[in-house]
């Protein structure tokens, strides 16, 4: 990615990351080449290494578009929600239902990037990153509405809610009919609720 970006750099830069999301989406990440990811954004191969020299630096910019999208569409939903730890849980799982049923391409995506990870470092350390970045959010609510709560609970809870949420995308977006995927939710988080408050 070019260190300086201007209005129609960025623009263009947009441009290629989205048609790559469409390309991960169709193709899966190993799938995935440069020419591809041209084509779909009508642009000729030399101008998508101008702002990307290769497939790895425009996965992992990619990458990070997508952890981006997850942190704003979680920001936009808990301005709208009351100040409670059920409202403010309920932003997690809006944020994945609205991946999984309306923004399908980002979390076929996510899981690429997971896959991905066992064999490209910085991957993995950006996928860590993220996950972290969840369980942090969510011990922040549990410190802030359940100070109380047991160092077990609060060192499990995110990671079981992180392992809810993952789990739901794999197994919906591989064979949606096989559950409802609101029905799911709403058991998860009062599974969760009953973990804290027991």
């Amino acid at each position: 990615m070019k260190d300086y970006v201007g209005f129609e750099d960025k623009k263009t830069e947009d441009k290629v990351l989205d048609a790559a999301l469409q390309i991960v989406k169709e193709k899966t990440i190993s799938g995935t080449r440069m020419h591809l990811i041209a084509e779909e954004a009508n642009m000729v191969q030399s101008n998508v290494h101008y702002y990307f020299k290769t497939k790895n630096d425009l996965m992992i910019a990619l990458q990070k578009k997508v952890l981006n999208r997850c942190i704003e569409l979680r920001k936009q939903l808990s301005m709208n929600c009351e100040d409670t730890l059920e409202s403010q849980l309920d932003t997690f799982f809006q944020q994945k239902l609205d991946f999984i049923l309306q923004e399908t391409a980002y979390d076929y995506a996510e899981i690429d990037f997971w896959i991905q990870g066992r064999i490209n470092e910085t991957m993995r350390t950006e996928f860590c990153k993220s996950f972290q970045g969840w369980r942090d959010e969510i011990g922040v609510l549990l410190d802030k509405y359940v100070p109380d709560l047991s160092k077990e609970k609060r060192l499990s809870i995110p990671y079981m809610l992180v392992s809810l949420l993952e789990g739901a995308s794999l197994q919906y977006l591989i064979d949606e009919g096989s559950f409802d995927i609101h029905e799911y939710f709403a058991f998860c988080k009062k599974q969760v609720l009953k973990a804290i408050y027991e």
